[in-house]
């Protein structure tokens, strides 16, 4: 099945390095226009831009947490492009925490960081596409969740949560959305080889985290991407609301 792009744009946050670098270079390589999202390092963001194949490409500088600098975003992409046929969500943070010697500030503090960004940003990022996407005639929202959502993270309890919030949005917005022909898809990794997973791949503890997987390793980046590619083509629609482990069998579930 060839998957093509051509004459469509795709928004992909968190989008200079990992997941998203991977995600967008697919996108590209299909033919399609990638607007690179980043938070803070202009100059990766530049870079995966400036070797995407094909052209047309741009990136998009926005804090997910901040809902102003979201709206911000959204505004700009839109004078700039006009529409927006797909969007990545793959933005995120990841933060463990001891749960019995933090105090409660910490606390607070650990899951105002993460549910800001991880749940609340995707949201209203979400929010002000779809409505765009509904306006244009359709569209596609590919979300980043994780086999955390489901299995229990008990070091990253925020993390956790903030997945499985973001699952139960993505179905309840396949289901408001399905009739404005804008769909909604929920990809979930595991360990997966990119510049956050790095100190644990290469601490004492990688071998036993690759061993989490009968194929004894993790995921690359492009494994990732590939999934979420073909779920943002032609001809999945029916699979809307849809939650694809991507996980190595690390993580059973049914």
């Amino acid at each position: 099945m060839k998957i093509d792009f051509k004459g469509k744009t795709a928004l992909v946050t968190g989008a200079s390095r990992g997941i998203g670098k991977a995600v967008a270079e697919m996108f590209a390589a299909s033919g399609a226009r990638v607007i690179v999202h980043y938070h803070k390092n202009l100059k990766l963001a530049e870079s995966v831009m400036n070797n995407l194949q094909g052209g047309g490409h741009a990136i998009a500088q926005a804090d997910i947490a901040d809902p102003v600098s979201v709206q911000e975003m959204v505004n700009d992409v839109m004078a700039r492009f006009n529409h927006v046929d797909i969007l990545v969500n793959n933005a995120g943070v990841y933060e463990e925490v001891e749960l019995l010697t933090m105090n409660y500030q910490e606390w607070q503090q650990a899951w105002r960081r993460t549910i800001e960004t991880n749940l609340t940003g995707v949201s209203n990022l979400t929010f002000l596409m779809v409505k765009e996407m509904a306006n244009q005639g359709g569209g596609r929202v590919v979300n980043v969740s994780s086999r955390g959502a489901f299995r229990g993270e008990p070091t990253a309890f925020a993390y956790g949560a903030s997945k499985a919030g973001l699952n139960a949005m993505g179905q309840s917005m396949a289901k408001a959305l399905a009739r404005q022909h804008v769909y909604v898809y929920t990809v979930a990794p595991g360990w997966v080889d990119t510049d956050m997973a790095a100190d644990g791949l290469s601490g004492p503890d990688g071998d036993s985290i690759k061993a989490q997987s009968p194929l004894n390793r993790v995921a690359q980046p492009e494994e990732i991407a590939r999934t979420i590619v073909y779920l943002a083509s032609e001809g999945t629609e029916f699979m809307t609301g849809c939650i694809v482990d991507v996980n190595g069998a690390s993580y059973l579930r049914s």
